[in-house]
Formats: C-alpha cells, sequence, structure tokens
C-alpha cells in the first residue's frame, strides 16, 4: 500500500475509504481487502460504502482532500464536491493516454518504451481531470505486468507525497490534459489467448502485459497452460521461459519440454 503509507506519512489522514469484505479462497469467507487490513493496521477509520451517493450523503465532516489509488469505481459528483482542495487521483500512465482500466498492460501489450504515473484533479469524467504532477519512466525490455505495476506504485506513492505538499500551501496547481487521448478497456478472459501467427515480438510484449495475473494462455502439446515468461530467440522464434502446467504449477519452459520428452 504504498500510496496509503505516503499519505500517513505527509498529511493527516481522516479516514479510508475501500471496497467492503468480500467472500474469497475455498470456504468462500469474508475477506478484508488489502487496503483495510493495512489502514486498521496504521489505526485509521476506515469506511466501506455499498452506495457512494448515499455514502457522500452521510458523511458528516467537510474534508481538505480526498485521494484515491485503484479504488476501481467512479465517484459521483457529490462526493467529489466535499474535498475543500478536491480529489487526487493516482494513475499509471501519462495521461491522457490510456485513460481508463488497463493503462499499464496496455502499454506493455503495446511495446512501448516509456510509461510513467499522473496525478490528476477528479472530475466528472474519466481520467479526465487536470494534471497536478506527472512523471516518465522507462519501461524495462523484460518487464512485466507485475514488475511494472509495483515500480509505478512506488512512484504514485513518491508523487502523491509531493501532491500533499503543494497542497499545505492551500492550493493545488493544475493545468489541462495535453495530447491525444485514448482509452483501455477492462481485460476479457477471451482476449488472454496467444495467437501464434503475430510476429515473435508482439507475442513477448503479449506476455508481459499479462504475467503473472491473469497470464496468456495457449495450447501445448495438446493441454492448456498459462504462459508467464517468454523471449525472442535469436533464430527468430518465441522460446517459452515460464509458464504454468496443469498439476504441475509453476516451471521452466526446458522442464516442461524435458517432461513431454519423458512421457
Amino acid at each position: 500500500m504504498p500510496s496509503l503509507r505516503a499519505a500517513v506519512e505527509k498529511t493527516q489522514v481522516a479516514g479510508v475509504v475501500t471496497q467492503p469484505d468480500r467472500p474469497a479462497g475455498r470456504g468462500h469467507k469474508l475477506t478484508p481487502s488489502p487496503v483495510k487490513s493495512a489502514a486498521l493496521e496504521l489505526g485509521l477509520r476506515v469506511y466501506e460504502p455499498l452506495r457512494l451517493k448515499a455514502f457522500a450523503h452521510e458523511l458528516a465532516e467537510r474534508f481538505d482532500l480526498f485521494a484515491l489509488a485503484s479504488y476501481g469505481r467512479i465517484l459521483p459528483q457529490t462526493l467529489l464536491e466535499i474535498p475543500r482542495l478536491g480529489a487526487l487521483n493516482v494513475h499509471p500512465s501519462l495521461l491522457p493516454k490510456y485513460r481508463g482500466a488497463t493503462p499499464i498492460q496496455t502499454a506493455l501489450r503495446n511495446g512501448d518504451r516509456e510509461t510513467g504515473v499522473t496525478i490528476m484533479l477528479m472530475d466528472a469524467g474519466l481520467d479526465t481531470g487536470d494534471v497536478v504532477l506527472q512523471r516518465r519512466v522507462a519501461i524495462e525490455r523484460d518487464e512485466s505486468y507485475g514488475e511494472l505495476h509495483d515500480r509505478l506504485a512506488r512512484l504514485g506513492a513518491t508523487l502523491l507525497g509531493e501532491a500533499f505538499d503543494l497542497a499545505e500551501t492551500g492550493v493545488l496547481p493544475a493545468q489541462p490534459q495535453q495530447g491525444e487521448a485514448s482509452l483501455t478497456q477492462p481485460i476479457r478472459k477471451e482476449e488472454l489467448e496467444i495467437d501464434w501467427s503475430w510476429p515473435a515480438a508482439r507475442i513477448v510484449d503479449f506476455v508481459r502485459a499479462y504475467s503473472p495475473q491473469p497470464a496468456a494462455r495457449a495450447t501445448l502439446h495438446g493441454e492448456r497452460v498459462k504462459v508467464l515468461r517468454a523471449h525472442v530467440a535469436p533464430d527468430g522464434a518465441v522460446e517459452i521461459d515460464q509458464l504454468v502446467a496443469p498439476n504441475r504449477g509453476t516451471m521452466s519452459g526446458r522442464a516442461y519440454e524435458a517432461g513431454r520428452r519423458n512421457t
């Protein structure tokens, strides 16, 4: 929870809003979100609203600032109007590029060489608010979604801390988004299938975009596998470095092929 910890270090946190407990595991036991667990450990007040519009009417306090990071729900205008300085959102792309749900996956799938984090002031649109801070970073050539996600989360926390410092002045300077806008879409299971007719580099980027979760899918030797890592071999072919095979868990591509030869 880098952004939450940055908030605690930089300012007085009046409360933390997160998703309600959800069933998880084989027993479908109600399980708190990681954000809730971290907030309780830090001794913070936790809100878990089911209906955001009703929640806005329930809030009796007048807050100075909201800060959102991967909340997963669009705030109604009634909530956005509550904080005196506005509502900050941490978005892992260089807005207006890659608005929406899957900016990191889309950047990797497209083979982009750079991305970044934007701190914006939220408005009624989807990631359309004015930019407070923005920072560019290079994408490593073999970086997976999980690795890039964690790196951008740390960068986002740093920028959020800088935004809190700006808020201490009583004003958050912000500029309208500049450049061509694009919108990313939620991931659908049927879109995770590797198309082996694609160029090798495109396949490798596709694998990176969904590793480790939900993972690119393929059929090898008649069985379904999840491909976690791959690279382009010197001869131009795609070589699988790591995969998840049925009943065998995570293994190297070489171990998988060796096992197939021995059966």
